[in-house]
Formats: C-alpha cells, structure tokens, sequence
C-alpha cells in the first residue's frame, strides 16, 4: 500500500475523533445526488449510484437522507446544481495531487483551492499535467484474517486484478466498472466487506523519508480535504507508517 492509502486510513480514523461525521455525510450525499442525475436514480441499473448508496450506508448515511438526494438528483425534489470539477497542481517535494470536487459555484471553489495550495507550499498545475500519472481504479477492502490463496482464487473468479496486504485486511483492485460486481461475488463466498469504492491508484510513487517534508506534504492534504466542496484528493507520495502514526497524533 502507498503512503496516500495509509494517509487516508489514517485520515478515517482522525476524522472520526474530530466529529467530522456531519461534512462526512455532505460530502457523501452531493456524491450520491450526482450519480443520480448523470445515470438515473434506480442503484440496479446505476453502478456510479449503487457504489455511492454502499459508501453512504457504510458511512451510517440514514436511508431516508439518502433516498432525498437521489430524488434531488433525477429532479424529483428541488435541490442546488454541483458541477464535477478537478484540479492537478503539486505538493512539496514534487508530488502529484490531484483533486476532485463537487461545486455549484466554480469561480469560488477555483479560488479557494488555488489558495488552499499556495498557502500550504503546494502550486496548482495545468489540467493533465499530472493526471496521467494515475488509474481509475476500484478498490474493495477485505476483513482479515482470511487464506490469501483461497482469497485469490475467489478474486480471480469473481474478475478482479490482484489483493495487497492493509494491516489486518486486505484491498482488492479491479477495473472501475467492475467493483459492484467483484463485491457481490466475494460476499456470495462469506467474505467480510468493510468497503468498496472508486479511486485513483498512482502509476509510480514518492519516497519521503524527511519527516519536516513529509509533515508538509500531510498539512497539505488535509487542509484540501477539510474543504467542503472536496470530495476525494489523491497524491503519488510514499511516506512511513511511523510519521503517519505521528501525524495522527
């Protein structure tokens, strides 16, 4: 697992203790809310709107809120407008960032998360200038303990990619429109799923063993994400479990 990856465990878990629970659930419903406008509001035909139903039910999302902003989204209910926009710009030491949002207001989220990089040593990037260092990618994560041969072989038959080791669990990778369908099969063998998304997964990563560096480059991270409009950012760095334990605290 990439630094980034353990970044964002460390993140849930550092969320959690800072009551972030309510910008969780905004962030998670402007997620769903889109899904259902772009593909309908019906999960058993919308992959996008079923993995976001899965990602708020995981997150505790009430039905009730949920079945609200998919009917906002298909236009059911009266609801704001969000507009998918992405920024690409670097963190200290080089690293590629990339960040995705949700907006109903373009020229001010630019602004901020313009403002967001340069006052925390980051510089924002042209479009596709580090984009093409990442993989969309579906990402499922496995309860442990479990045989890892027997959990290859039912990944495998299911049409996944490959499992890595994530402390006690596992992730499994499978191609984006594949997640819904790999997570069936694995729960249709007994498997524990503790979640299942969509991602970024970096080509090639950063080592960063400087730990004022790397304290830098987290500062950065989170200050993109406790922005309300954010929804997923992504960065290519690699940073040991020792200095995130630290940022942790």
């Amino acid at each position: 697992m990439s630094g980034h990856s353990k970044w964002a465990t460390t993140k849930h878990r550092k969320g959690a203790k800072d009551s972030a629970r309510a910008k969780v659930f905004a962030k998670i419903i402007r997620q769903v809310e889109v899904a259902a406008r772009e593909g309908g509001g019906d999960p058993a035909t919308n992959a996008s709107l079923r993995t976001m139903f899965q990602k708020a039910r995981e997150a505790s999302v009430p039905i009730d809120t949920i079945e609200r902003a998919i009917k906002r989204g298909t236009g059911e209910l009266e609801g704001v407008r969000y507009e998918s926009i992405s920024y690409e710009g670097y963190a200290p030491g080089g690293v590629a960032v990339i960040v995705e949002t949700l907006t109903d207001n373009r020229n001010r989220t630019s602004a901020e998360i313009k403002h967001v990089f340069s006052k925390n040593g980051g510089s924002i990037a042209e479009p596709g200038a580090v984009s093409w260092q990442f993989d969309r990618k579906g990402i499922i994560e496995v309860k442990g303990p479990i045989d890892e041969d027997q959990l290859l072989e039912w990944v495998m038959d299911a049409g996944g990619e490959n499992f890595s080791a994530s402390g006690d669990n596992f992730i499994v990778t499978t191609e984006p429109h594949d997640v819904g369908i790999v997570r069936d099969a694995l729960e249709s063998y007994g498997v524990k799923i503790v979640s299942a998304d969509l991602t970024l997964v970096a080509q090639n990563v950063i080592p960063v063993d400087d730990e004022g560096e790397a304290k830098k480059i987290l500062r950065l991270m989170d200050a993109i994400d406790d922005h309300d409009d954010v929804q997923n950012v992504y960065a290519n760095f690699d940073i040991s479990d020792e200095i995130l334990a630290a940022f942790e605290g």
